[in-house]
């Protein structure tokens, strides 16, 4: 089978071993997190520490606590100075969100966040797919200056929601990268990328958990290698 151009691999891991694992196997990129199971939190002091022992560049989520993206002006301040720590860490870029209280973007608050990370990569997080209007948040979201948007395509996978992806793409028409994400795996990614045209797809490649690892989210190994496989041919 004749090789399509390369496609990008973000995978999101909850730890430094995850984050080897996933560059070892595949990745282009990783979503450095904590705490996977609630969506992904901010990685520790600690965790954050040790990316530039990571062969790939690292995107980090700055995302204080689990639950809905509205936040209080204590919650960005908080964000703000998580920024700044991923900048000093050696992050390439940062993934965050915000919203108003009837899902809308929370502009001010983005600008304060755009600002932090300024000269970095940021990623806008699934924040966008609770949007009331996808197409606004798009517009939005390039004038704000963010360089992607992770969604599902407001739905529960990326493959559900494959045909909005599509228009998003094509109403971004290169000013920002639509980055689809939930639900992806070897299974589907060729599809994804034929209805969609998709340049870059997002994964947890997660494996089950094992007996004592409740709450965990692990990344597999051979997922990984299967989804770079898929993406590759």
């Amino acid at each position: 089978m004749t090789r399509i151009s390369h496609m990008t691999l973000e995978i999101c891991v909850e730890s430094f071993e995850d984050a080897k694992i996933a560059a070892d196997h595949g990745a282009d990129r990783i979503e450095y997190c904590s705490a996977l199971a609630v969506g992904g939190l901010t990685p520790t002091p600690g965790a954050l520490a040790r990316i530039a022992d990571i062969a790939v560049p690292c995107f980090v989520m700055i995302r204080p606590r689990p639950g809905n993206f509205v936040y209080c002006a204590s919650e960005i301040e908080t964000m703000t100075r998580e920024i700044a720590l991923a900048r000093d860490a050696g992050a390439q870029g940062v993934v965050f969100g915000a919203s108003r209280e009837d899902g809308s973007l929370d502009t001010d608050a983005l600008h304060l966040l755009c600002d932090a990370a300024a000269g970095m990569a940021k990623t806008l997080h699934r924040a966008f797919d609770v949007t009331p209007d996808a197409f606004v948040a798009l517009e939005t979201a390039v004038d704000l200056g963010f360089d992607r948007i992770l969604t599902s395509g407001q739905q529960n996978t990326a493959e559900e929601g494959c045909a909005l992806i599509a228009d998003l793409i094509a109403r971004a028409a290169g000013r920002i990268i639509i980055l689809p994400g939930s639900g992806v795996s070897a299974a589907n990614a060729r599809t994804l990328r034929a209805k969609t045209g998709a340049a870059q797809l997002h994964a947890s490649c997660k494996r089950a958990a094992q007996p004592g690892e409740e709450g965990r989210v692990a990344t597999d190994a051979r997922a990984v290698r299967a989804l770079r496989r898929a993406m590759d041919h």
